[in-house]
């Protein structure tokens, strides 16, 4: 492995916004300095080779080389990463994947046909990079690192090292949003779809469904300019930017969805929300830490990711370390839960992804037939939403968040999506004002670059 300090600074995009403008550089932000939780941010661009699932075909591009495979998407990425190296020692990362996994892509894994047309956009799409670049805040130490698999990566390191040395000045990115987003609901709308939720709960079909609202607008530029401003109104501990050349996105996710570390597996989903109100922070942390609906709600997804943690797991390593945790954002405060477990000797991180996909706490449970309630009831496919950002080691470490609290711009249009959990025990009204609570970050951001005619 090859590594090289470089020049203390705390906030991972100003070095990064010398590459965000070439397609495939990508961003996994601990927005440190704003919410405290994260310890690494992460970056790189100029992947040696790249891995996309467009329809039936998995196309991987090396070089001049592009190849179309029939086969499990999970399994030719594993294949594509090639044989585990070494653990990169205390970096939680030294090159291997890093991109995204849509929603849409979890049908696969669940055997559910979609009786929507595909994305035009790859269902999953990620570079496969050999330098990167880590900035530690706990150490306040930042590394140029490469496991050196790519022959390129010897050509350019002294050129990257000089770029990352130098403070360059980078013209500010243009982006406009033409109107103000529009969901794809109606209240009336909305209400309907919950009914019909709450029949098939009263049936015994279910038991949660996450129905979500899309928010959409026409737009021009880049997206990049808005995710400076998503880190400052909105920042959380697993967010992320990925610059696709077909699409951009710009994640502000709370959530983890599975980190793999040296075998050991973790998972942190989140099920119960309040909107937070300056002043009475205790007080509704409080009232969201007794309710028996959010944590009935919190409970379900807790024993459906034990059961897919169980299926790569060690017999018996499953465990349950953390329940009903408040943590609290910019605009919510969440019911947060922790589950670990032991990956199975011979068991790939990315088997565990594909065990586990989509997360639980976006679907309901059973999952199965929550995903076909959502096919039936949601107006459009949720694409990048609810699907995963994530990087995978060359060493077998992984770490993904849930796609939630994320802003996708894709041929000429920006949209953002938000949901909750559905239950028995939930009201409409309120239903409808969480996916508004959880969507208001997102839009705030979106505000400051509506067009005014």
């Amino acid at each position: 492995m090859r590594i090289a300090e470089l020049p203390w600074q705390a906030d991972p995009t100003r070095r990064f916004q010398q590459f965000a403008g070439q397609p495939w550089s990508v961003l996994f932000d601990s927005c440190h300095d704003q919410s405290g939780q994260g310890r690494y941010d992460i970056f790189a661009a100029a992947p040696y080779a790249t891995v996309e699932a467009v329809g039936n075909q998995v196309v991987v591009q090396r070089g001049g080389e592009r190849q179309m495979l029939q086969g499990n998407p999970f399994e030719l990425l594993a294949q594509q990463l090639g044989t585990l190296s070494e653990p990169s020692g205390d970096l939680p990362f030294s090159g291997g994947a890093m991109g995204y996994f849509s929603y849409e892509l979890g049908r696969r894994c669940v055997d559910l046909e979609s009786r929507r047309e595909y994305l035009e956009y790859p269902e999953l799409a990620v570079g496969l990079y050999d330098w990167v670049v880590i900035t530690d805040h706990h150490e306040q130490q930042c590394f140029l690192v490469s496991q050196e698999r790519a022959h390129e990566t010897r050509l350019i390191w002294d050129e990257l090292l000089h770029m990352l040395h130098e403070e360059v000045e980078v013209e500010e990115e243009h982006f406009r949003i033409l109107n103000a987003p529009q969901s794809n609901f109606s209240h009336d709308g909305y209400a309907a779809a919950f009914q019909t939720v709450r029949d098939y709960i009263q049936a015994g079909d279910c038991y949660q469904v996450n129905l979500a609202q899309r928010f959409a607008a026409p737009s021009e530029g880049r997206l990049w300019a808005a995710y400076g401003r998503a880190r400052t109104m909105n920042p959380a501990p697993f967010s992320a930017y990925f610059h696709h050349p077909k699409l951009e996105i710009s994640s502000s996710s709370p959530e983890r969805f599975l980190r793999v570390c040296n075998a050991q597996v973790e998972t942190r989903p989140i099920k119960g929300t309040l909107r937070r109100i300056e002043g009475k922070e205790a007080k509704q942390c409080a009232q969201l830490q007794n309710s028996a609906k959010d944590r009935a709600e919190n409970l379900m997804i807790v024993d459906l990711l034990r059961n897919d943690l169980s299926k790569n797991c060690r017999q018996g390593s499953v465990m349950v370390p953390e329940l009903f945790v408040t943590e609290s954002f910019a605009t919510v405060h969440h019911l947060v839960s922790t589950i670990t477990g032991t990956l199975r000797e011979g068991r790939h991180a990315l088997d565990l992804l594909e065990g586990c996909f989509p997360g639980g706490s976006i679907t309901g449970a059973p999952k199965r037939r929550a995903m076909e309630i959502i096919e039936e009831l949601e107006p459009n496919a949720r694409g990048v939403y609810c699907g995963s950002l994530a990087y995978i080691g060359f060493d077998g470490n992984m770490d993904s968040n849930i796609a939630i609290r994320t802003t996708v711009q894709a041929n000429g249009e920006t949209c953002l999506y938000a949901g909750g959990g559905l239950t028995f025990g939930s009201t409409m009204e309120a239903e409808y004002q969480e996916c508004l609570d959880k969507a208001a970050a997102m839009r705030a951001v979106l505000e400051e670059f509506v067009e005014h005619k």
